[in-house]
Formats: C-alpha cells, sequence, structure tokens
C-alpha cells in the first residue's frame, strides 16, 4: 500500500487535471470575493469560505474519473496487479489519493479567500470556531463523494464514460437536493392582499402556504437533505445545518458501503 500510494502521490504532482483544479478553486476563490465586495459589501470572508462544497463536487468528479480512467488507458491498473499488488490495496491507493486530491482543491479555494476575501470583505465578529466544524464536515463529505467516484470509475475502464457518469451523477445529486432543500424552505405563511377599493388601497393578510411540509414527510426530506453529499453543500454553504452532528456520520456511512461494495466487485471484475 505504501508504495503504491507514494506512486500516485508522485504522479499527483504532476497530473495536469490535478493543477487545472486546484487553479480553478483559488480562481474561485477569488472571484468570489471581488463579486462580494460588488454585489454584497455586508458579505464577510467567513461566509464566503464556505461556498466550495457546493461546486467541488463536479471538480472532484473531473479529476477522479480522469485519474482512475487513464490508469486503465494506460494498462496502470494491470501493471500493479501482474508485479503482486492486491485488488483491494490498488482500490484503496485510488480511494486515499483522489480524497486527498478533493480536500487539497478546497484548501486551494479556502488559501484564495483568505488572502483576497480578508482584505476585501473582513471577517465577522462572531468565532472562527463554527466556520472550522463546518469546514470539517465539508472535508468528510468530499472522502464520501470520492468514494463514489472510486465505486463507479474502479469499475468503469472506458475514462470518457466514467467521467461523463460521474459529472451527470453529482448534477443530479446538487438538483434532487435543491428540489429538497427549496421545499424545506416554503414559507409556511405568505401575505395575501386584498385590494378593497378603486383607490388600489389594500389589506394585507396572511394565508397558509399548502405546500408547506409539516410532520412526518418534513422530518422524510430533511433527513434526504442531511443524507445526500449535494444536500450537505447546500446546507453548509449557506450556514444552515440543523443536524450538524449527524452529517459526518452520514458521509462515513456512504464511503464504508461505497468503498465495501466497491472492494467486493473490484476483486471480482475482469481486467482486459
Amino acid at each position: 500500500m505504501n508504495k503504491l500510494l507514494t506512486a500516485n502521490f508522485a504522479r499527483l504532482k504532476k497530473d495536469k487535471v490535478f493543477w487545472i483544479g486546484m487553479t480553478f478553486m483559488f480562481a474561485a476563490g477569488i472571484f468570489g470575493a471581488i463579486m462580494k465586495l460588488i454585489n454584497d459589501p455586508t458579505a464577510t470572508a467567513d461566509q464566503l469560505a464556505l461556498i466550495f462544497p457546493v461546486f467541488i463536487g463536479i471538480v472532484s468528479a473531473a479529476f477522479c474519473s480522469l485519474f482512475m480512467g487513464t490508469e486503465y488507458s494506460d494498462g496502470t491498473i494491470r501493471n500493479k496487479l501482474i508485479v503482486g499488488h492486491a485488488r483491494n490495496a490498488v482500490y484503496l491507493s485510488n480511494l486515499i489519493t483522489c480524497s486527498v486530491a478533493g480536500i487539497f482543491m478546497c484548501l486551494s479555494y479556502i488559501a484564495a479567500v483568505a488572502a483576497f476575501g480578508i482584505p476585501l470583505l473582513g471577517l465577522s465578529e462572531r468565532s472562527m470556531w463554527p466556520v472550522a466544524v463546518l469546514i470539517l464536515v465539508a472535508f468528510i463529505m468530499v472522502i464520501a463523494t470520492a468514494a463514489l467516484f472510486t465505486l463507479m470509475c474502479m469499475l468503469n475502464q472506458n475514462k470518457a464514460t466514467a467521467a461523463v457518469i460521474c459529472i451527470l451523477f453529482i448534477v443530479a445529486l446538487l438538483v434532487v437536493a435543491s428540489m429538497i432543500n427549496a421545499r424545506l424552505e416554503a414559507p409556511r405563511y405568505y401575505d395575501n392582499y386584498v385590494f378593497t377599493d378603486s383607490l388600489g388601497n389594500a389589506a394585507a393578510g396572511r394565508e397558509e402556504n399548502p405546500q408547506y411540509l409539516t410532520g412526518m414527510k418534513r422530518e422524510i426530506y430533511q433527513f434526504f437533505l442531511d443524507f445526500l453529499p449535494a444536500g450537505q453543500a447546500i446546507e453548509i454553504s449557506s450556514l444552515s445545518a440543523p443536524h450538524l452532528w449527524l452529517m459526518p456520520l452520514y458521509s462515513l456511512i456512504i464511503a464504508l458501503v461505497s468503498t465495501v461494495c466497491g472492494l467486493l466487485c473490484f476483486r471480482k471484475k475482469d481486467l482486459k
């Protein structure tokens, strides 16, 4: 395993897709700071620092699929097995490499926000401890998504197909999570204006929203928002995570289950 990780990290240092991802995330941090300064002068750098979970999934999907797809197309995986490395070790080394790469891309974004966002926007007066906890939860979420991408990529030898599957998968998760979040954020009541005379004088009243989620249905929606990596990304970026302590647990469950499934399937996979 150590030799596999050493080889993977040596390759990572020279990987163009990895450095493109690092550059993109750093540029996103700078761009976000400038746009916040222009459009929302009241925003602070600590708020901006938590935006990265929303788009790290897509960047990580592209990197993981191309990194592992290249191993298949170049015959590297077969060579690793031929020289005596266990299939489990090959699988886990790729998972660890992709997880570390994803976290480094997140750190690239945070570094940009620290370097440019703090001078431009400043920090809020609240404690930085909650921000640090949210960042840690986001890192665990990145590991969960890396585990899912590793499962998809290690069982698919076609680099292009794996890339399309991973990107479409994370985009679909973001769409579903956004729809769930929209339902949860719907107001219980909304203002109902009734015009009472020809002059346009209105009487304002409140009317209950029939689409407002209550009871068990609301709990189910909240569970899926907390459980899905994309849902966690939305909650972290909006600084609204009512079940923060559950989110890393869900991420670890996703990582564990997908890794076990991946290991079992990869053992039986016929490598051409």
